[in-house]
């Protein structure tokens, strides 16, 4: 019933939202009378933050479509790679004329970004796949919002969710590295494991980032929720049906509405004075705040529906029975043995100030993997960085990416198997890696990998709620490009 009240209000609003739009360009078109008031600019903000309060805000695109490798600039296109009825996997295809940059591009590492499924659409991870496209080859996860998958296709589990992810590391191929971003941190470490206990291919390496493999460290509001409520409570209060104005009709899913009213109630003072400093740059017609302002909104504000049968599985199996960290998840039968991980390299990457998965959590993945030469096992804690820092906006750009581009080249260079590597006595790497066997233009950020990419982790500082807004700018794609890579 909720879910149906909610779709009433929104329909009723609609109206109201677009009127105040056209109301506020009324009172600041040069041409209208109405601009000419004294309060014109007052009037024109109220009415322009009613209209963004009130509308529905659809999936954003990644809009990218250039990219810069070797200083020189490719054009980009979003490709579909595969299809499943809860996923897209997308690729990033890279073209250029240039015979340099195709050269280049060729030898570049093949990644895949697994994005969360946890409210917010994979665009949320649009400064992610930026930066990655320079130096690398790169696909993502698109989850699909569930009130848009009709009821005859079934159920999706967290199990499920697993074998997508071993689905497309086999489509892309033995080559590839994996970085995961918060919540798929658990079901990326379980599908890896299952793959190495059948003695399937594992990815070259995996790059865990701000997830909760042991939500018990540090436990953060959002992990005391999901602890501390059953999980009759959670089935009871927050799953509702699709309603029949949607293909999903009938679905049962943790709405996306009620996803964003947690959100907001994790910071409500930060949102209002957001909204109030918005406000006031409409009125002094500053137009940067004002960019900047709706393009981090038309991301946060742009939710997706999650299946029930996936979110009441994740409550109960990484927040309630610690499954993975206990050794008792079970997936289809099979247990999931971290342990069985030999020739992926690990790095895992935390926020000094992250309110989401707290200090610790994601770092348990060491223990985990006992199987990886600890030499080949990697952690970095991002001083300052909230949950969003360490993947979208300048700390991301500046401190975390080239961290995690020199650990991609060196295992994309020269690659780990268990037959040939012991275990060090330090848990992080500090010499420089063996020379390759094959030559790759990827060496020359690999040779000076080391301290880098092995600096043992900080302290974490108290945390504190700090978010980086998600960056939306991209170049013009690049015309007339005839051959890609």
């Amino acid at each position: 019933m909720l879910y149906q009240l909610y779709e009433t209000q929104r329909a009723l609003m609609a109206p109201f939202s677009e009127f105040a739009s056209a109301a506020a360009k009324l009172y600041t078109h040069p041409l209208s009378p109405f601009s000419h008031s004294p309060v014109s600019q007052r009037v024109s903000a109220s009415l322009d933050l009613m209209h963004r309060l009130a509308k529905e805000y659809e999936k954003p695109q990644f809009g990218i479509t250039a990219a810069t490798v070797d200083n020189i600039e490719v054009a980009v296109q979003e490709q579909v790679a595969m299809t499943k009825p809860f996923c897209r996997l997308l690729r990033f295809k890279r073209f250029s004329d240039n015979q340099h940059a195709l050269a280049v591009m060729k030898t570049q590492p093949t990644v895949l970004v697994v994005a969360p499924l946890s409210g917010h659409h994979s665009t949320l991870l649009r400064d992610t796949v930026r930066s990655l496209l320079h130096d690398h080859k790169v696909f993502i996860t698109d989850w699909t919002d569930a009130r848009m998958v009709p009821m005859e296709v079934g159920a999706f589990h967290l199990s499920d969710y697993v074998r997508y992810v071993q689905e497309f590391i086999r489509h892309i191929g033995p080559n590839v590295h994996v970085i995961s971003v918060c919540q798929p941190t658990v079901p990326v470490l379980a599908a890896v494991s299952l793959l190495a206990s059948s003695g399937d291919i594992t990815p070259r390496s995996m790059t865990m980032m701000g997830g909760p493999i042991d939500a018990r460290r540090s436990p953060t509001a959002v992990n005391n929720l999901a602890m501390n409520k059953s999980h009759d409570w959670f089935e009871n209060n927050v799953i509702y049906r699709v309603p029949p104005n949607y293909p999903g009709a009938g679905r049962p899913v943790y709405p996306g509405f009620l996803q964003h009213t947690g959100f907001v109630a994790m910071n409500p003072d930060r949102h209002v004075t957001s909204h109030y400093d918005y406000f006031l740059d409409l009125v002094r017609g500053d137009q940067d705040s004002i960019e900047g302002h709706r393009q981090f909104y038309d991301e946060y504000n742009a939710v997706l529906d999650m299946p029930a049968e996936y979110y009441l599985d994740t409550i109960k199996t990484v927040f309630q029975d610690f499954a993975l960290v206990n050794g008792t998840w079970q997936v289809e039968g099979e247990l999931v043995r971290p342990q069985d991980i030999h020739s992926s390299a690990v790095l895992t990457v935390e926020g000094e100030l992250d309110d989401i998965s707290g200090a610790g959590q994601t770092k348990a993945a060491h223990d985990l993997c006992s199987g990886i030469p600890k030499a080949h096992q990697f952690h970095y804690d991002v001083p300052g960085a909230g949950h969003y820092g360490i993947f979208s906006g300048r700390r991301w750009r500046e401190m975390v990416y080239p961290r995690v581009r020199d650990f991609i080249a060196r295992y994309d260079a020269n690659p780990i198997t268990a037959a040939a590597d012991k275990p060090a006595a330090s848990p992080v790497a500090r010499t420089a890696p063996a020379k390759p066997a094959r030559k790759s233009p990827a060496l020359a950020v690999a040779k000076s990998v080391t301290k880098a990419v092995a600096k043992p982790a900080a302290k974490p500082a108290k945390k504190a709620a700090t978010k980086a807004a998600p960056q939306a700018t991209s170049k013009t794609a690049a015309r007339g490009a005839r051959r890609s890579a």
